[in-house]
């Protein structure tokens, strides 16, 4: 699943910087002269140079926002607006442009959707600055160098504190780099896997706020301090445990066969923990219970309460038979749409490249 930006520069006499959502077929529309007026640091930054944004900037581009008179349905956009805004004229300034937008990601559902915001922008504006060196002379996807795709994941950072605040940059940093990242206690580790892993993705379509979850499980160590210390020593082990699983070298089918068995039962340990933690949600719990029927590993992913649910399949079924493995997902997804929630949407089995780049 990806996410696109494209980019068109504007005549002068348009004056104009232009945001396009065609997702949810929305375009908004800002004046130059306007930008100018309200943006305090406008023309300043260096696209070379990723800074915060100020709280008087910030606070102007709230305003800017504001003024777009967004639905209650669709309130839920100001942030990435204000992402948009700050990463745009950050690193173009006051130049016209138009902006497209388009996603196969659902929002907010746990898969990192702000990020891949954050990533693909940061990308297409740095592509278009002095700050690249991307050569448009060759056909096809181009990709960045390393130390280019740093400076896109620091822009992208900061455009993920204007949407989240305090986020970790756990989530553009996988977007930039892609593969595995190991996150604690601040730092991030790249990790290189031995295993390709193949996952079926379910979005519940059940909305969750990140911050209040986040929350109730602060509130909930306050009040049982002993007990949730022990849950999050548990899921570092578990997460130890899978870093090393997938780092481990495979030499045939068996062995795959055997490391997947451990990740499903670490998968399935892990989402008792959350349950603990009470970020797991009812809807959740009835995708487990259906592709428990065929023994297959399902957790949640994100901040839980909701949205995305994963399941682990194992390459087994694969390697038996492609019409059989086909069949038994088919199977699956008739089972969750009918039997239990006509309005889950579903996004199909896709095997996870980690040891590709994503950002291209």
């Amino acid at each position: 699943m990806y996410h696109h930006h494209g980019i068109q520069a504007l005549d002068d006499n348009e004056d104009a910087l232009k945001l396009q959502l065609k997702d949810v077929d929305l375009e908004f529309s800002w004046p130059v002269g306007k930008l100018k007026a309200v943006l305090p640091e406008l023309g300043i930054k260096s696209a070379s140079s990723p800074s915060s944004c100020s709280l008087e900037t910030s606070k102007a581009i709230a305003s800017l926002v504001e003024e777009l008179n967004l639905a209650d349905a669709k309130l839920g956009l100001a942030s990435g607006i204000s992402a948009f805004l700050w990463l745009y004229t950050s690193i173009h300034g006051d130049k016209p442009a138009k902006v497209a937008v388009t996603s196969e990601l659902p929002l907010g559902s746990g898969l990192g959707s702000s990020a891949a915001l954050c990533v693909a922008l940061s990308a297409a504006l740095l592509s278009l600055s002095d700050s690249s060196k991307l050569d448009f002379s060759h056909q096809g996807w181009q990709t960045f160098g390393e130390s280019e795709l740093d400076l896109v994941n620091k822009w992208a950072f900061e455009g993920e504190k204007m949407i989240h605040g305090r986020p970790s940059g756990i989530d553009n940093t996988v977007s930039t780099f892609g593969n595995i990242v190991k996150f604690r206690s601040g730092e991030l580790t790249h990790i290189k896997t031995n295993m390709p892993l193949k996952m079926l993705v379910t979005n519940t379509k059940v909305g969750r706020n990140t911050k209040a979850l986040v929350a109730g499980v602060s509130e909930r160590a306050a009040r049982h301090g002993s007990a949730m210390t022990s849950v999050f020593k548990a899921v570092d082990s578990i997460s130890n445990e899978v870093v090393g699983i997938i780092q481990s070298p495979v030499s045939d089918d068996l062995a795959i066969t055997e490391e997947e068995e451990k990740l499903g039962e670490l998968m399935e340990m892990n989402q008792g923990l959350l349950q603990c933690m009470g970020v797991s949600h009812s809807t959740i719990e009835t995708v487990i219970k259906t592709t428990l029927k065929y023994k297959l590993a399902t957790k949640l992913t994100g901040a839980g309460g909701g949205g995305c649910v994963l399941t682990l399949l194992p390459t087994r079924i694969l390697f038996a038979c492609a019409i059989l493995f086909h069949c038994l997902i088919s199977y699956i997804v008739h089972n969750l749409y009918v039997l239990y929630h006509p309005e889950f949407l579903f996004f199909f089995s896709y095997f996870c490249l980690m040891s590709s780049k994503y950002l291209k």
